[in-house]
């Protein structure tokens, strides 16, 4: 291949510098948090330098003052650190992307997490506010003269001497007509408190330190009381509820990474996809948003994250995604998870309190990410009818008079099935004699609760999974996960040890060659008159017949999940099913006498007798009764209910 030229590629300044000032950063007023990091790293690099020995006397008090004079329209940035030499400015400001970081650290061989800038490029985005920069520094450096260096934004700038005294530099922008709202205390300050907060240095202006400073995730957790941590989130989220728990994230290896996540209540109104992790680098924030280093499931998470190790791009305003990020994400799905089972094994009373708001997290984790079920999946509880037998308190003498407790176990599945609460592997192993690898579950409390009494009655455990993530997600991956076990809405269908044989219903009458149970259906199903209504007549097992439902609407398993996942893909609320099961309960006294009603023997005109009339409608009493105990009434079926209600009782007051 013949080869027609060589060359090298040119960059005209008059044209990059136009990209730098008004491409490379897209919000302005991040300008003067790269200018306070530049004099942050000033100070610390005047630190690293006199730890070499490099510094004589002694070292001046680490500051940056912010002034601003509206007369002149100039805000000025004034810092305590190492200062610039007239060759050192020549090389690190007239020369763009040239970093004074990179440098540094090789020279000094330090880790380049010490310092926040690493691009060169921060100093420019003054040029986005201001129509002249003005540089006034002195270096540390024996000898060195003062420098002031001066541009209006074009390739063009002056060098001369300046009247500087002090170690130092000083960055002072004449700000553009349409950008003195820079001049403002309350909108400094409200910079300062948005991106340099945090900063070690004191920030100044107007003769008050304007910066928390202190940054909670870089401590030691062994120096932190729990109202530190609560009073961190009270500032980083005025206005909000306590939150449930947390974790502190501190790791040098393989990456560093500092933080704190807490975990918050829920509300129904808030965003569970919109993340509200803030963040930083070395102090500095970067974002509000960190999708890409925090799980989806943890996207509802709250508090700060700050690593030198998360790439971003030249303007520090984005992340760029790569491996070191993945490596991320997948630690803080881990020290989420120790965290989670950490208090689930030392308080189960604390770990079940806080279960109704991180379990929806816990579950939608395991559906997410195998690597968090693995290690989430012996901690996933669910609220159960079990009640474990009271084993007697034993107590023996210790030292002295004192006497201990000794009945009590370590073992935090007990602590947790004594307040209610209990884990599948459990509720399996206790039910396997009765109905191995069968599930009862609950998903509504309320409406569901004619249902769980009538299993509880009979010794029947029920968990209950009513988190809005259960019914369309995470019951259909239990049972992916066990695929040999069935899961059953206690609604869906009555399991055969409720249900008894009932003799008396199965003998044939001469008269009408039908046996009991199947007139009862029968007059079922001509009072109701509806086909989509199917009607099954069984006898429920029971000391007190009075004590059972006297009839129940049942919704078919396979039915009703097709029609919750057509109306989650439509995004409807799910309408009650037009057809399901109503269940007659043979043995209840009500029945009984509404079939006994039924045969009276005065006939009408109409060729019905009242009795008849009268059991038809109770017929249809007894299925609204049902109805409402599986769902509530629109206007217009209260409206139906209520007249027909009406005319029960005003036939049971007349003389028959």
């Amino acid at each position: 291949m013949t080869v027609l030229e060589k060359g090298n590629i040119t960059i005209h300044t008059e044209n990059i510098f136009p990209i730098i000032k008004k491409s490379l950063y897209t919000n302005h007023e991040i300008f003067l948090r790269e200018l306070i990091s530049n004099s942050v790293d000033a100070i610390s690099k005047l630190k690293m330098a006199s730890l070499a020995g490099e510094v004589k006397g002694e070292l001046p008090e680490p500051e940056i003052i912010l002034s601003v004079d509206k007369d002149a329209k100039t805000l000025s940035i004034s810092d305590t650190g190492l200062g610039m030499t007239v060759e050192e400015v020549k090389k690190y400001i007239n020369q763009v992307a040239f970093s004074s970081a990179e440098e540094f650290v090789q020279k000094y061989q330090k880790s380049s997490n010490d310092l926040i800038g690493h691009f060169g490029l921060g100093f420019y985005s003054a040029f986005m506010v201001a129509k002249q920069v003005e540089i006034d520094t002195l270096s540390y450096q024996e000898g060195a003269e003062a420098v002031h260096w001066s541009c209006d934004g074009s390739p063009a700038f002056e060098l001369t001497e300046s009247s500087r005294n002090t170690i130092g530099t000083t960055i002072t922008l004449t700000l553009q007509d349409d950008e003195t709202e820079y001049l403002e205390p309350a909108r400094i300050r409200q910079l300062v408190s948005t991106y340099s907060d945090f900063m070690s240095v004191p920030i100044k202006f107007e003769g008050e330190t304007i910066n928390k400073q202190r940054a909670l995730w870089k401590e030691s957790p062994q120096n932190l009381a729990k109202e530190d941590y609560l009073e961190f989130y009270r500032y980083l989220y005025p206005f909000q509820e306590e939150p449930l728990l947390w974790v502190h994230l501190n790791t040098d290896y393989p990456f560093l990474l500092n933080g704190i996540l807490y975990f918050p209540k829920l509300k129904p109104d808030v965003d569970v996809t919109k993340g509200q992790i803030k963040l930083f680098c070395n102090q500095v924030f970067v974002s509000d948003h960190c999708e890409e280093i925090i799980p989806d499931f943890l996207m509802p998470l709250r508090g700060v994250i700050d690593s030198p190790d998360i790439p971003l791009n030249v303007s520090r305003s984005a992340l760029t995604s790569d491996r070191t990020v993945r490596r991320i994400a997948d630690f803080i799905s881990k020290k989420i998870a120790d965290r989670l089972k950490s208090v689930y094994t030392e308080n189960a009373q604390e770990y079940i309190r806080c279960w109704e708001d991180v379990g929806t997290f816990v579950k939608y984790g395991s559906i997410r990410d195998e690597k968090f079920k693995k290690q989430v999946e012996d901690i996933l509880i669910y609220r159960t009818t079990y009640k474990p037998e009271d084993t007697p308190k034993v107590e023996v003498q210790a030292e002295g008079d004192a006497w201990q407790d000794v009945s009590s176990t370590s073992d935090p599945l007990t602590s947790v099935e004594k307040e209610g609460y209990t884990t599948l592997k459990a509720y399996l192993d206790r039910n396997k004699e009765r109905h191995e690898n069968r599930v009862f579950y609950c998903t509504d409390s309320a409406t569901q609760a004619t249902y769980v009494q009538l299993y509880k009655n009979q010794g029947l455990e029920v968990l209950f999974f009513d988190s809005f993530i259960d019914t369309n997600y995470f019951i259909p991956f239990l049972e992916r996960e066990y695929t040999n076990v069935k899961f059953t809405r206690v609604d869906s269908e009555l399991d055969p040890t409720l249900l008894e044989k009932d003799q008396a219903s199965e003998i044939v009458d001469p008269a009408t060659n039908k046996t009991r149970s199947e007139v009862i259906k029968e007059l079922f199903e001509k009072a109701l008159n509806n086909p989509r209504i199917n009607v099954r007549v069984e006898s429920i097992k029971s000391d007190d017949p009075k004590g059972t439902p006297p009839a129940m609407v049942l919704l078919p398993e396979a039915m009703r999940r097709l029609q919750e996942m057509t109306a989650l893909m439509q995004q409807q609320m799910m309408s009650f099913p037009e057809d399901h099961v109503l269940m007659v309960n043979s043995s209840h006294p009500l029945i009984q006498n509404i079939l006994t009603l039924s045969q009276g023997s005065i006939i009408s005109g109409s060729g019905e007798s009242p009795s008849a009339e009268l059991a038809k409608n109770l017929c249809q009493h007894v299925y609204d009764l049902a109805l409402i105990a599986q769902k509530g009434f629109n206007a217009e079926t209260m409206t139906s209910f209520i007249e027909r209600s009406n005319s029960v009782l005003t036939k049971l007051t007349e003389k028959i």
